[in-house]
């Protein structure tokens, strides 16, 4: 089975940086095939420099899917790079979030037909975060309670329960099946065909805010239910500056249109521009 695990990012090798090597300790059984893709909404140099340094010697294959930086595009992004992705599962996190040697291991653990896994997200404080960036330390993406439990009282993240590992196949696992607000865009999973059904992110959704929830509510419109990822796999989010919200107030009028109208699953701009003609496109890959 293949998997594309899809990391978006805008000007951040830093944390871009930290992220792939958290990755690239990725333990997956030899059924699975990784690819991994950048999701990039138009960043400079310094990123493509990254990417260029760890292709040399990824032990996944390692493709790097840019546009022009014309604003806050994630949507479109998103969209292109699944487009040129092959694998039968999505799973999508950003490019400031850590995972544990197991994350995507136990996504395929979470995965089943009918359904889209929400995971969490561990919070990292600002001074973890700085000295991290500083030390080019993932250490914290970890799968050891102990471990969690010190770094949670001596306040370099926001919870230690991240750390616990429970059955996959669970009841309480399926207890908000229709709760679109619990899911966080940083952490995602589902089947292509799924992606595909919706027309996968709304690029209508301009700036930043809500166009993942928007996907969501539309997957549930769809009868795709949600799957709660918690205690399987986490994502542990560096601390950042909170990011221009101007748009978000009419992002959240049009996603609240959406969820109350339960006949709309498709995007109408979405991603089948990328899947019937690339050519046409000012995107590319790097």
């Amino acid at each position: 089975m293949k998997i594309s695990l899809i990391i978006s990012t805008y000007n951040r090798p830093d944390t871009l940086e930290l992220v792939l090597m958290s990755v690239a300790k990725q333990v997956i059984p030899n059924s699975l095939v990784l690819e991994v893709l950048v999701a990039d909404d138009g960043s400079g140099i310094e990123t493509k420099s990254l990417l260029a340094k760890f292709q040399q010697n990824f032990p996944f294959k390692l493709l790097h899917i840019w546009h022009e930086d014309t604003g806050f595009r994630l949507a479109a992004i998103r969209n292109l790079a699944t487009s040129k992705s092959n694998g039968e599962y999505l799973i999508f996190i950003d490019g400031d979030c850590l995972i544990a040697p197991d994350f995507i291991s136990n996504q395929m653990k979470l995965a089943e037909k009918g359904y889209f896994v929400g995971g969490n997200r561990v919070l990292l404080s600002q001074s973890y975060t700085k000295s991290a960036l500083s030390d080019k330390s993932i250490s914290i993406a970890t799968t050891s309670v102990i471990s969690s439990i010190l770094a949670r009282l001596s306040g370099k993240t926001n919870k230690w329960l991240a750390a616990l590992r429970l059955n996959p196949s669970a009841s309480w696992r399926k207890k908000y099946v229709q709760n679109w607000r619990r899911p966080k865009g940083c952490n995602m999973a589902l089947w292509r065909q799924d992606c595909l059904a919706v027309n996968g992110f709304d690029e209508g959704f301009a700036g930043w805010g809500h166009e993942d929830a928007d996907f969501l509510v539309r997957l549930l419109h769809a009868g795709i239910q949600i799957k709660d990822g918690r205690f399987a796999a986490p994502v542990y989010h560096l601390w950042h500056k909170v990011n221009d919200r101007s748009n978000e107030a009419e992002n959240f009028v049009r996603l609240m249109e959406r969820v109350h109208n339960k006949g709309f699953i498709r995007a109408a701009n979405g991603i089948d521009k990328y899947l019937l003609d690339c050519k046409n496109s000012k995107d590319f890959t790097k």
